[in-house]
């Protein structure tokens, strides 16, 4: 029997034009971060169990990969599966996210680091995700983070850069849904919710769009939360906006009013990124603080990256709370709305030699050619050359030339684009 050739699920090989995708996409994000003044770090792909599983990561920390101790024996795997606690086992594990890994990383090199301190982290990360459309075990992650900054310059920066770099990567018709972690809290107190039910509260109300008022009503009644009311205020912030203060209306009593003036700066600071304010934008990450942000798009359903303040992280670490907040671009999403052609295609070109060609000869022209700028591949021709010839299109290559036997120099050769 014929043992698997396929990747683990959840992961992928990436062929040749797709990998050139990723990687035109990648340094247009690079460039577009670096251009807005963020430094970019690298940090392991592990980190110690410990860490991972300190509170820090949310509903990720359930997704970790462990990594198992060295040395264990099989007595030790029957006490931990007998004590439900696998997880006692491992001493490391691949990250889930970049913004633990970025904690760490401050708390490490702090004396090293400016004042305010503007990182760019792009790397790949780990989650034990049921393997779906969209929804990856091993995936890219693009993030910037600003850490020592408290003011809403921080809010301000990252979403410039986060626009700038959406704008160059060709992207159109984007929005930046934004809301504030003080306003879902002061929606919560205002329907009387006890403190710990509040995440699981959120939870369904970040279910609004999709199971409607009636639905977001029946199921917190499940959770028994029934004030007076609800279903009314549910209506009301479907249809709250940026006019509250030009409306002449009393303000809403589940309405954070320093939250709200925090947002109303930002969207005066950011007359171009198409700011929504929308209060029923909760993020799922129960670490935000402050103001919380998603990329929306009116042609899909869901979001292309998202973030937020998250100020009590790393003072988890250094024992005192540093400001800290941060945008993470949804790249595995991002790069399937990407044209694969990059523009680039006509500087990609093929010699087609025959199978008894002088390599030296060969080597020649393509050093010539290269040392002009382009991109040079060698294929000996084959029975079927058109085939031949729509595997290095799809490869990314857009012209070709025959090389003859009495092609001496490159200035000879003659280039057809490989759609004739």
């Amino acid at each position: 029997m014929a043992t698997a050739v396929t990747p683990p699920r959840g992961m992928r090989d990436f062929l040749p034009a797709d990998k050139a995708t990723r990687e035109r996409a990648l340094g247009i994000i690079r460039s577009s971060f670096a251009a807005h003044g963020f430094d970019e770090i690298e940090t392991p792909v592990m980190e110690d169990t410990a860490r991972l599983h300190s509170g820090l990561g949310g509903d990720n920390e359930k997704l970790g990969f462990a990594v198992l101790k060295r040395g264990l024996a099989p007595a030790d795997l029957t006490a931990a599966a007998e004590a439900d606690d696998l997880l006692s086992l491992a001493d490391l594990g691949l990250r889930f996210d970049l913004t633990v890994p970025l904690a760490r990383f401050y708390a490490s090199h702090r004396a090293d680091l400016p004042t305010v301190f503007r990182s760019i982290q792009i790397a790949p990360v780990w989650r034990a995700e049921r393997p779906q459309k969209g929804r990856y075990r091993q995936f890219m992650q693009c993030d910037i983070d600003i850490i020592g900054e408290a003011g809403p310059l921080a809010e301000i920066e990252l979403i410039t850069a986060t626009v700038a770099a959406l704008d160059n990567l060709g992207l159109t018709g984007c929005s930046i849904r934004i809301n504030d972690r003080r306003i879902l809290s002061s929606l919560l107190a205002f329907w009387n919710v006890p403190s710990n039910l509040y995440e699981r509260a959120l939870i369904t109300l970040d279910k609004l769009d999709k199971i409607r008022v009636d639905g977001v009503v029946a199921e917190l009644r499940t959770l028994g939360i029934d004030a007076p009311g609800i279903e009314d205020t549910l209506m009301e912030i479907t249809k709250v906006g940026w006019g509250l203060r030009e409306s002449g209306e009393e303000q809403p009593a589940w309405l954070d009013e320093a939250a709200y003036e925090d947002l109303l700066i930002l969207k005066a600071a950011l007359p171009d990124a198409r700011l929504e304010f929308d209060p029923t934008l909760v993020r799922g990450m129960g670490y935000y603080t402050g103001t919380i942000f998603e990329i929306a798009h009116p042609d899909l359903g869901y979001s292309l990256g998202g973030g937020g303040r998250y100020d009590g992280m790393i003072g988890r670490f250094l024992g005192s709370d540093v400001p800290a907040c941060g945008f993470s671009i949804g790249f595995e999403r991002i790069v399937d709305l990407l044209a694969g052609d990059d523009g680039t295609a006509e500087n990609a070109v093929v010699l087609v030699h025959e199978k008894d060609a002088d390599p030296a000869a060969l080597v020649r022209l393509k050093g010539a050619l290269v040392a002009g700028g382009l991109r040079v591949r060698l294929e000996k021709r084959t029975k079927n050359l058109k085939a031949l010839l729509e595997r290095a299109g799809a490869a990314g290559y857009g012209r070709f030339a025959v090389v003859a036997d009495e092609t001496v120099t490159a200035d000879e050769l003659v280039f057809k684009p490989l759609g004739d």
